[in-house]
């Protein structure tokens, strides 16, 4: 009886090894490769799946979801005999899981030595410059090579990244310097362009003031010179005005000889005045001389015995205060001489009291050769 139940278990271990040989769940974009006998049989695909117990056997299983694969820095060559160190990134995904299985026995590590062969190849054929400036050219030739190399392994590559290219540190100082260099350089011809086009905006307003000033300073010469033009003008008809007035007011008071010797005689106490005045000699026939003053005045040239003609008045504010003279008969004009005499003789006292009062000798004269003479101060 125990023999048998031991039997039994065993018989039902069996059964559920058997069963769990036979039966296989692969999961979503999953390919699980069966071999028989150490040959390819068939790939499950993703769900339930059931195998031969003890005969199929899953060799493989393959992600058929794209991947990522990070290749560590690699040191290449440029064409210019520099070393730069270069580290890629590889999108990759498998197309046909059974040569990926059978014709390759690594495709990752066949893909990253392949990476490594064609970046020298590339890179090689480029100096440092062009290098770190073509970076899209490249990546578009490491791509269309790896793809044709990784074609046959069913595998595609989707696209190739270089992440950095790092050239040695004696080449980022000179290329430091020279980026340096090269904004300075910007920034003085900068600096030079601003200076000369402020130089020539500042020339240019210094010219147009220049301009605009002797423009105003022509403007004001010759307003200047039309203003001062026209006050000549204005002023030698007003001195023209004024004469005319002034001679035909003379005129056309109609002066005689009587007046001109009391206006002579007006003007005689007007000789003793004055500090500097040391001496005023009087001659002692100045009686007789200033009464036949009215005679000798009368025998001046250009001056008539008595006024005739046509002489307009001049127009004055107040024509009532201006008195008018009238020519009399011969005893009148005998009158106008006796009373000329008389003031004669009034100004020559008046004469002889102020040069007292200003205590200025006054010496008269006796002898007899000055009769005829003028005074002399």
């Amino acid at each position: 009886m125990t023999a048998f139940i031991v039997i039994l278990a065993l018989v039902a271990v069996l059964v559920i090894v058997t069963l769990i040989k036979s039966v296989r769940v692969v999961q979503q974009q999953t390919v699980g490769i069966v071999e028989r006998f150490g040959k390819f049989k068939v790939g499950l695909q993703p769900g339930l799946n059931l195998l031969m117990p003890f005969v199929d056997k899953v060799r493989y299983t393959i992600d058929m979801r794209e991947q990522v694969v990070a290749f560590p820095p690699q040191g290449v060559i440029t064409e210019d005999n520099l070393m730069v160190s270069i580290d890629s990134v590889i999108y990759f995904q498998v197309n046909d899981p059974v040569r990926a299985t059978y014709e390759i026995s690594n495709y990752i590590q066949a893909i990253e030595q392949l990476t490594m062969t064609t970046l020298r190849n590339i890179i090689g054929g480029m100096d440092l410059e062009q290098t770190l400036t073509s970076r899209e050219e490249i990546n578009e030739k490491l791509r269309y090579v790896l793809d044709e190399a990784t074609g046959k392994w069913g595998i595609r590559v989707n696209r190739v990244e270089l992440r950095s290219i790092d050239p040695p540190p004696s080449i980022q100082d000179s290329m430091e310097k020279q980026m340096r260099a090269d904004r300075d350089k910007r920034a003085a011809i900068l600096t030079a362009e601003g200076m000369r086009q402020s130089a020539v905006l500042s020339a240019e307003g210094q010219k147009q003031s220049a301009i605009l000033t002797a423009q105003g300073d022509k403007e004001s010469r010759i307003l200047r010179a039309q203003a001062e033009r026209e006050a000549r003008i204005l002023k030698a008809q007003g001195e023209a005005q004024a004469i005319t007035t002034v001679f035909n007011a003379i005129h056309a008071g109609k002066p005689d000889q009587g007046l001109l010797a009391y206006q002579y005689l007006q003007m005689l106490p007007s000789i003793a005045q004055g500090d500097s005045n040391k001496l005023w000699i009087i001659p002692s026939e100045i009686g007789k001389a200033m009464e036949g003053l009215g005679s000798a005045v009368g025998q001046i040239a250009g001056i008539p015995q008595k006024a005739e003609g046509p002489f307009p008045e001049p127009e004055l504010d107040s024509p009532s205060s201006t008195p008018e003279v009238e020519s009399g008969s011969p005893t009148d004009q005998a009158q106008a001489v006796a009373e000329a005499d008389n003031a004669v003789q009034e100004a020559i006292a008046a004469a002889q009291k102020a040069a007292v009062g200003s205590g200025k000798p006054v010496t008269p004269s006796s002898t007899s050769p000055v009769q005829d003479q003028p005074p002399t101060i």
